[in-house]
């Protein structure tokens, strides 16, 4: 009863919103609150607990997953809370799954100004993915303009009924000044000081209230037989056994309590801190997910539960890395079983690698919290892991095929080509972008072609890539758009010669190759085909041949690009007994292939992805129009439960540079786009003109 008191004692809340909602301010008016730090710090000024690396300080926006533990005190019982400051930018999205993955609770934060935005709805959706009970706290109440019941029938009318409003504001905008509490049927109003005191409701608000109570109460006890039936009966249950039930109903899914606060004067942030203490004892301490039984790869396995027992083995998730330019590498990590202390040795179940457990810490922004151990649910980080990137299990078991349960794929959609300024910046530059992408597993790096190409969400996430690469790797690059990777094939079948004979005293180089070149059909590849007959090319050099045809066709056609889906057949030849070798043979099978080549007619191929647009209905028309302009080619449309279209599309590479950015302004940031590679397709006659700064 010991263990499960003290883990029903700590929530780990993850702070979820469209960018501007007031996340970072809200967890700054927590802090301050529960006396976590002495004053409440600025955007502005760069001084917020949460933002506190310089890319955000500069943007003045979240970028991250900050972690910041706050003690509260509820009832006579003490609390650890944890809470997750969260980007709202479509760039990090990486930042809210990996919050997600370890939240007892998301608090989805919304503007009484702004209201459910683009931004709240994409945070909604992915804790309802994450299968993370919600809260909704409505900030910014003390705001010109603020209208916390026109919010409340926004997220209704967004998010069904099951929203219910434990508050209503006394007083909106500069008048705010207190809540009434749903509930108890009480107002308590806050003075200039922050402390606040109960007192009956205003006249103006009793009927209001009351109509509400009644409301949540029927949607509370509706969840518990025996509450019920007495309410039935005519006995209505207490406030605290309505509070019980609310938040069983909460941790199921089934409810979505609201209340309303401001981060700027204080009113109804206490209320915040006891809320998630009341439903701490249903959220935390759910069981986790992990997968066994998967390959090299972290792909197949088998998915199973594992109960947060602190008397259990000792199961880590390391669930973020971040590099620092002091300390290394950062690994934040929950406890999923067990207790962690320092000197533990657990092998890394993903990587295989043996760690031994540094000093542990929790994190409250920049600042680390010493702590002797870490008990199952809690949240903490250490330093200096060797071999434990982001989304790696450390478990007490000599076990070596299991992960977390997957975050949601989110395949990068921009990308942006690195030149090193330095050649001790390109000595680095593999290193340093490893570190980044252990980190981030959102950015993808590609190093298919002789360029280096990072890929990622959108240009304010590569930007911040190379501002960190920059600052805590100490590698510089500069940036320019990623080249079009175009192919080339041939028109049609030719044939040719390929001789080399020279001859300089000693052994000379000796080697005639007859090649024959035809096309394949798209997606055909290269085929290799010997029918020499008679030993006219000694089988020894035939792989020396076929290793030039490859050569030549990867250094470029007539257009300057590697050829594809084309046939090579190797029909006759000739040798010397003295001066023919491999490197002979290799060479003069390159040179054949390039003279049939420019026989042989070239024709460009250009790359092209299919596009997946999701958006409301409303915007169908402007994307449909938009994809045209693209060279886009709708194969279909779909509608999703939810009323949104989804539109599939092929479209070209070199249309799709910015498209991401344009779409999010051309549907004030409402579509939702995936893209996948798709081929490739004969490109428009004189397209090979305009294809400057393509990659070979």
């Amino acid at each position: 009863m010991e263990a499960a008191s003290e883990l029903a004692r700590h929530c780990s809340v993850a702070l979820i919103g469209a960018t501007g909602s007031g996340k970072t301010m809200l967890a700054e008016a927590l802090l301050h609150r529960a006396g976590a730090v002495s004053r409440r710090g600025s955007i502005e000024q760069g001084t917020t607990v949460c933002d506190h690396e310089p890319e955000e300080i500069a943007r003045h926006a979240t970028l991250g997953l900050t972690p910041a533990w706050l003690p509260w005190r509820l009832d006579d019982a003490d609390y650890g809370i944890t809470l997750m400051d969260t980007p709202g930018h479509p760039d990090f999205v990486g930042a809210l799954d990996a919050a997600l993955a370890v939240a007892d609770v998301a608090v989805l934060v919304v503007s009484a100004i702004d209201g459910v935005t683009a931004g709240a709805r994409a945070a909604w959706s992915a804790a309802e993915s994450a299968g993370v009970p919600r809260v909704v706290v409505v900030t910014q109440e003390d705001r010109a303009r603020a209208s916390f019941r026109a919010v409340l029938d926004q997220l209704r009318g967004e998010f069904g009924d099951r929203v219910w409003a434990l508050e209503l504001p006394l007083g909106e905008a500069q008048s705010f000044q207190g809540v009434a509490d749903v509930l108890t049927e009480r107002a308590v109003l806050y003075d200039a000081d922050g402390s606040h005191h109960e007192a009956p409701l205003p006249a103006d608000l009793v009927e209001e209230e009351h109509h509400l109570h009644q409301e949540v109460t029927e949607e509370i006890v509706s969840r518990d037989d025996e509450q019920l039936e007495a309410y039935l009966e005519g006995h209505e249950p207490p406030a605290a056994e309505l509070g019980r039930t609310l938040a069983r109903t909460v941790a199921a899914g089934d409810g979505i309590p609201v209340v309303v606060c401001s981060s700027t004067t204080g009113t109804g942030i206490d209320r915040v801190l006891d809320l998630v203490c009341e439903l701490a004892p249903a959220v935390a301490g759910r069981d986790s997910r992990i997968v066994l039984g998967v390959d090299e790869q972290g792909a197949g396995g088998s998915e199973h539960e594992v109960a947060t027992d602190p008397s259990g083995d000792k199961l880590v998730h390391v669930f973020r890395t971040v590099a620092d330019p002091f300390v290394g590498q950062i690994a934040m990590l929950k406890i999923l079983s067990g207790v962690l202390r320092p000197g533990d040795r657990l092998r890394n179940a993903t990587t295989g690698v043996e760690e031994r457990m540094p000093a542990l810490f929790r994190l409250r922004g920049a600042e680390h919290l010493p702590v002797d151990a870490l008990r199952a649910g809690e949240i903490g980080a250490v330093a200096k892991l060797a071999g434990t990137p982001s989304g790696s299990l450390l478990w007490s078991r000599a076990q070596t095929n299991a992960r977390p349960a997957r975050l949601p794929s989110r395949p990068p959609v921009f990308a942006m080509s690195l030149r090193p300024v330095s050649q001790s910046d390109d000595t680095k530059l593999t290193t340093a972008l490893g570190r980044l992408l252990a980190e981030d597993p959102t950015l993808v790096l590609d190093r298919s072609g002789p360029d280096t190409i990072l890929r990622g969400l959108g240009d304010t996430h590569i930007a911040v890539a190379v501002e960190r690469l920059a600052r805590v790797l100490g590698v510089h690059v500069t940036t320019g758009p990623a080249p079009v990777a175009y192919r080339e094939t041939i028109a049609h079948g030719a044939a040719a010669e390929g001789k080399l004979k020279k001859q300089s005293g000693g052994h000379g180089q000796f080697a005639v190759v007859m090649l024959r070149v035809a096309p394949l059909p798209p997606g055909g590849g290269f085929e290799f085909v010997d029918s020499v007959v008679g030993g006219a090319v000694p089988r020894s050099y035939i792989p020396a041949v076929e290793k030039g045809v490859r050569d030549a066709l990867a250094a470029g056609g007539t257009l300057g690009h590697p050829v594809v889906d084309v046939r090579v057949e190797l029909f006759d030849g000739k040798s010397h007994s003295v001066d023919s070798s491999e490197m002979a043979f290799r060479t003069a099978a390159a040179m054949g292939v390039k003279t049939a080549l420019a026989q042989a007619g070239a024709v460009l191929l250009e790359p092209v992805s299919t596009a997946v647009v999701t958006v409301p209905a409303a915007g169908q028309g402007l994307v449909l129009t938009d994809l045209s302009g693209r060279r886009g080619r709708v194969v279909g449309t779909e509608t999703d439960a939810d009323g949104r279209t989804r539109v599939i599309a092929t479209v070209p590479d070199a249309e799709l540079a910015r498209y991401v950015l344009d779409l999010r302004a051309l549907t004030g940031g409402q579509a939702e786009l995936t893209l996948t590679p798709a081929g490739y397709e004969r490109a428009p006659e004189g397209h090979e003109r305009t294809s400057e700064g393509s990659r070979g």
